[in-house]
């Protein structure tokens, strides 16, 4: 095939590689066998290092599981088993690519247990994982550990504020390990995105203006030859041909988080890749369900349903009559009253005569009506927290200090481990969290997947050089 003729090699991460980056995607998504061969490709492949999978003597999957009785014992055992999943996905992915390309590790700054996770890793993995991408919050502390280990860090960032507060803050004290600054759309990225409170996440914004404005802010801090990478939204490279030797923009290089879920090397289970092929544009939902507090995308199905429901099924209550708030209510088993609104009053009744009949209080003093059954899970799920992230509104779980939050537990959320396990390791994805990109629909008629044909990552890296 021919290669698109304004494409150009970048230097990532000290090599001269092909301007493509495989998306990391926890948990166990992107893995080494999928980083492994990106980087043979000459590309950049990237494993996951959020609760990257093990493996036993003979190469079988060990299962999680935790015997510790309290939250921060079940961490504790989280972290370490981050730890030894990170390091056999990074002995994957090196051997596999055979010296060829890079291969970086992605992680969430705001994963529980981050700091002591990448001390882990890239201390046990030495020469082997050549970069660090970081997002899901501002990692003010990742250049720092970078120079430690002395490989190259890429934070996402979704606007030229977050890399200018990153870069006087921290970044300027560790400018040669700055490998890149990864622009991810918070409008089409698959995951975590980077809406702001000033941002609407109905009213997406043009890319260009956004990366050019971090561009011009790289070039005034001596930063012009260090790549940007475009991520979210990238489909054919043919889309972006104006961002192609424009000084505006200067180096660029793409990173595809949706397409490689659909190759030969992905984990990826035969329904999740049915799944991905059924598409339409508009199916993959950006909401705020996330129990990190931000916005993210993923596939709308039961499982993001099930939750609209529960926002849905949401009213004001206290526990005295007060304003509008003037109505009893009795609830929970006890039949305590609680005081609500004489319309909401009545939206209650419906919702409980419906099988709704478990409320459930909120931090924000609203009432949620759930089955008893789904109560019930709720409630296990947050006894049983890992504490997988480094705050969780679900459980009000925190990774430091006094280990809370001091917030009461969320129920309109969810334990993001527990599904995103299911998830990749199950077979039900409907009814659990499948985060995707917005581009996902173009599976169904892009006519390199005709007849379901499911490219190997060798053969994904070259379609995308010709533009396509």
């Amino acid at each position: 095939m021919a290669v698109f003729a304004k494409l150009k090699p970048v230097i990532l991460s000290g090599k001269e590689v092909l301007p493509i980056i495989e998306g990391g995607k926890g948990i166990a998504v992107s893995t080494g066998r999928s980083a492994g061969a990106f980087a043979a490709a000459g590309a950049v492949g990237t494993f996951s290092g959020v609760n990257a999978d093990r493996y036993d003597a003979d190469g079988n999957r060990i299962p999680e599981f935790y015997h510790g009785k309290t939250r921060r014992e079940r961490h504790d055992e989280l972290v370490q088993m981050g730890i030894e999943g990170g390091l056999a996905q990074a002995k994957i992915a090196h051997d596999i690519s055979g010296g060829q390309g890079r291969i970086h590790m992605n992680v969430l700054w705001e994963m529980g247990g981050c700091e002591k996770i990448l001390h882990g890793i890239l201390g046990g993995a030495k020469g082997m994982v050549h970069g660090i991408t970081c997002g899901a919050g501002m990692p003010y502390r990742l250049a720092e550990i970078s120079e430690q280990y002395q490989v190259y860090y890429y934070p996402i960032v979704s606007s030229m504020r977050a890399i200018r507060a990153l870069w006087k803050r921290s970044y300027h004290k560790n400018p040669k390990l700055l490998g890149g600054v990864v622009y991810e759309d918070p409008w089409l990225a698959g995951g975590h995105n980077g809406l702001s409170n000033s941002e609407d996440p109905q009213v997406p914004e043009d890319p260009y203006p956004r990366v050019a404005e971090i561009r011009t802010f790289m070039n005034e801090v001596g930063l012009k030859e260090t790549p940007i990478i475009m991520a979210g939204g990238v489909w054919h490279i043919r889309d972006w041909e104006h961002w192609l030797d424009n000084p505006e923009i200067g180096p660029i290089a793409f990173q595809f988080g949706t397409r490689p879920i659909l190759t030969q090397e992905s984990p990826a289970s035969d329904a999740w890749r049915k799944r991905l092929m059924t598409l339409e544009e508009g199916d993959v939902f950006l909401n705020r369900f996330s129990p990190t507090g931000f916005y993210s995308s993923a596939v709308n199905n039961n499982f993001i349903e099930e939750l609209r429901g529960r926002e849905e099924r949401q009213i004001a209550y206290h526990t005295e009559p007060v304003g509008e708030l003037t109505e009893a209510l009795p609830v929970g088993a006890r039949g305590r009253q609680v005081y609500v609104g004489a319309e909401d009053k009545a939206h209650a009744e419906r919702w409980m005569a419906e099988g709704y009949n478990e409320p459930m209080k909120t931090p924000e003093s609203t009432l949620i009506f759930v089955s008893k059954e789904r109560a019930a899970d709720i409630l296990k799920d947050q006894v049983e927290c890992m504490g997988c992230l480094s705050h969780c509104k679900f459980s009000n779980w925190k990774d430091h200090d006094d280990f809370t939050t001091g917030k009461k537990a969320d129920p309109r959320s969810f334990c993001i481990q527990k599904t995103l396990q299911q998830a990749i390791h199950g077979t039900d994805i409907n009814n659990q969290l499948m985060f995707s990109g917005h581009n996902a629909y173009r599976f169904k008629n892009d006519p390199f997947y005709a007849g379901g044909f499911v490219p190997t990552v060798k053969q994904l890296v070259e379609r995308i050089m010709t533009g396509y």
